[in-house]
């Protein structure tokens, strides 16, 4: 693939934007590369020298001083806090069943580190379901330890998800060597793991929230098994000391032989003890299960702290599972779920598929095939997520907005206008989304509720009510916990496209009176006008605390398409600082790398654009690190330099002004890069 396709450019990639003038790089000068996804090997490398595109790097000799990727890496999102809500059903619980999964969301190496340019990702969305995140991947020929890339983890940090690397000792089927088992729990003179530290290091400098541990490479004895577990042992103590995780997965035993048990028992039980938590390999059974959890039990260690792996890599939501061996309907779940590959639901569509075509089959994966959280499906043979736990948000405090971001799209809008016709994709941009989709209460005929790429307000998306309802139609759309003041405002900005349909704002102050019932709404109208509108609506008389904001829709006039671009809840608008040195770090041609400095305060993330001579500006990109590759550059008709503007974009979408970098289109030194407040 195209480098220029790797990476989050939009206006910037086609050659034909552009006169086709040269750029000139310094003589001698070192290509700039794109930056992406970190991935190790323990120590030593395999025979021979790397493939194309692959880079062997050793994790013990690893420093964030010399990794010269890692201001594209870090993650800017802490991991939020979050709250369990009334359930949107009856047979949702909170305190039981937890969910994890382990995605692929891209090849080891050349993974982009900030997006590239296509929406054909998996963007995932419905992390209200999700407790834990294993950045799968690593292979004998790239790398064995993989940290997760930013955009995944902000989006993740977001939702209060949080995010593991992988550790991958693979079996010798697949050219595992016992030599990096061997390599990974080294001890120095000292008696200490120094990859231990190494791995804890690293979780903190990119901002992930620790590791999976998945030691799969057999031929091992019990000698080898007995530094495996002093290894995790001190990585589990250490991580503790820094707020990190380590999750085991069942595979090798304590003699050091790989053995998948389907179960903790007294093969595997010392490395649980020695971990947060623990993969149950898919040889499970009712029976190994049920004694799983008494045996978790029965150590002091609670049931759910084993993830029951659940294999969809082939059938997605078509896989026959025993659910009532992990999650029973009548009686509390045995463990939690482990997922394996639930990208299926991007990775099974036709190479033609669309942003939408992905989110209808994730959808039906997550939510059911009712794909309305409030009123499941109980004949489905698969028993989504939705079904069994209950859904969380992390909207707790003022300022709040979103414009229903998905962190993909097949264009970049601003204010309802296309500011880039390129397709894109960055997780890390994605908003904190509905959790409920889409919980629909209506008396008369239900209309479709999607995330569409086909407009939006800002990013790649916006949500579209479709349909001829003959009833007045509510739409949950946040569970929160906001504070009201007498200055408290929710701000809408929607655009009826066909039909008439008057718009109120939904605003519980209470929560629902029980499990699936309604949030006790209090209804506001909306005077929107025509095309996009945002109309403001004061929350006067109601105090306390927001538990839930929706809509009500009431068609006059059908079929209806409206759309819904962006919400807002806010006491006072503010505006964030900007950033400040911009810088060019490395330049080769038209392949650039940008930084600078953060900006004061909170920042969702920064935009990229060029200033035309003509004075106009051309979008690039979005980020919320402090750093941006850009490729293909070229000059525009009689320009000597590009100037690029870096901006903040505060949670209420507001934009600080403007800082400027000037890149001179002649062979680049450290001095023609001249930063500008």
């Amino acid at each position: 693939m195209n480098p220029s396709r790797r990476t989050f450019l939009l206006a910037t990639t086609a050659a034909a934007l552009a006169p086709a003038l040269p750029a000139a790089a310094a003589p001698g000068a070192a290509a700039v590369t794109p930056p992406y996804a970190s991935y190790w090997y323990p120590d030593s490398f395999p025979s021979g020298s790397p493939g194309a595109g692959i880079t062997w790097r050793s994790l013990k000799s690893w420093t964030a001083a010399g990794d010269t990727d890692l201001a594209f890496n870090a993650a800017s999102v802490p991991l939020a806090g979050r709250f369990t809500p009334t359930p949107a059903n009856t047979t949702a619980r909170s305190g039981q069943a937890r969910v994890q999964a382990l995605v692929s969301f891209g090849p080891t190496s050349a993974n982009p580190a900030q997006g590239s340019a296509t929406a054909d990702y998996y963007a995932l969305t419905h992390w209200a379901y999700l407790d834990e995140l294993v950045f799968w991947g690593g292979s004998a020929g790239e790398g064995l330890i993989l940290a997760p890339n930013a955009p995944i983890v902000d989006a993740a940090h977001r939702h209060g998800v949080p995010v593991l690397g992988n550790i991958f000792l693979p079996p010798t089927a697949y050219g595992g060597r016992l030599q990096w088992t061997r390599d990974l729990v080294q001890t120095d003179a000292s008696g200490h793991y120094p990859l231990a530290a190494q791995l804890v290091a690293v979780a903190a400098a990119y901002g992930f929230d620790g590791w999976f541990v998945n030691a799969e490479t057999g031929g091992g004895d019990t000698a080898l098994g007995t530094a495996v577990l002093g290894f995790l042992t001190e990585l589990k103590s250490l991580s503790a000391a820094r707020g990190q995780r380590v999750t085991w997965y069942d595979a090798m035993t304590v003699n050091g032989t790989v053995s998948w048990q389907g179960a903790l028992d007294n093969q595997n039980q010392a490395f649980f003890q020695s971990a947060d938590d623990m993969f149950v390999d898919f040889r499970w059974s009712a029976s190994t299960l049920a004694s799983s959890g008494t045996t978790a039990t029965r150590l002091g260690r609670s049931r759910y702290e084993l993830w029951a792996g659940v294999d969809v890599e082939s059938n997605g939501s078509g896989t026959s599972v025993n659910w009532d061996a992990i999650v029973p309907a009548g009686s509390a779940h045995v463990t939690s779920v482990g997922f394996y590959r639930p990208e299926w639901t991007r990775g099974h569509l036709p190479a033609s598929r669309t942003p939408g075509d992905f989110h209808a089959a994730d959808d039906r994966f997550w939510t059911g095939r009712s794909l309305d959280p409030s009123r499941p499906d109980g004949t489905d043979p698969w028993r989504a997520p939705a079904v069994w736990v209950a859904d969380r948000s992390t909207v707790t405090a003022v300022p709040f907005a979103s414009v229903f971001n998905t962190g993909h799209g097949l264009r970049w809008y601003e204010e309802g206008e296309v500011a880039s016709d390129t397709a894109w994709n960055h997780l890390g941009l994605q908003d904190r989304l509905p959790s409920r989709r889409w919980a629909v209460r209506t008396a008369g005929t239900r209309p479709a509720v999607t995330l569409d790429f086909a407009d939006a307000w800002r990013g790649g998306s916006s949500v579209l009510v479709a349909g001829d309802p003959d009833q007045p139609v509510v739409l949950d759309l946040y569970s929160t916990r906001l504070p009201v003041t007498a200055g408290t405002v929710v701000e809408l900005t929607c655009r009826t496209d066909a039909g008439s349909v008057a718009v109120e704002l939904a605003v519980a102050t209470a929560e629902p009176a029980g499990a699936g019932a309604p949030p006790p709404y209090t209804y506001l109208p909306v005077d929107a006008g025509d095309g996009w509108s945002t109309v403001t609506v004061p929350l006067t008389g109601l105090t306390g605390t927001v538990h839930a904001l929706g809509v009500r829709l009431t068609a006059t006039a059908g079929p209806v398409r409206w759309r819904l671009g962006a919400i807002a809840v806010r006491d006072t608008v503010t505006t964030p600082a900007a950033p400040a040195g911009p810088r060019v770090t490395a330049a080769s041609g038209g392949d650039l790398r940008l930084a600078w400095d953060a900006a004061p305060g909170d920042v969702r993330h920064y935009t990229l654009h060029r200033l035309l001579p003509d004075g106009t500006r051309r979008f690039l990109g979005a980020t919320g690190q402090r750093a941006f590759f850009l490729t293909g550059l070229q000059p525009e008709q009689g320009e000597t330099a590009a100037r690029f503007e870096v901006r903040a974009v505060g949670e209420l979408y507001t934009a600080s002004d403007p800082v400027t970098v000037t890149h001179t289109w002649q062979p680049v030194t450290s001095k023609r890069s001249t930063p500008h407040a």
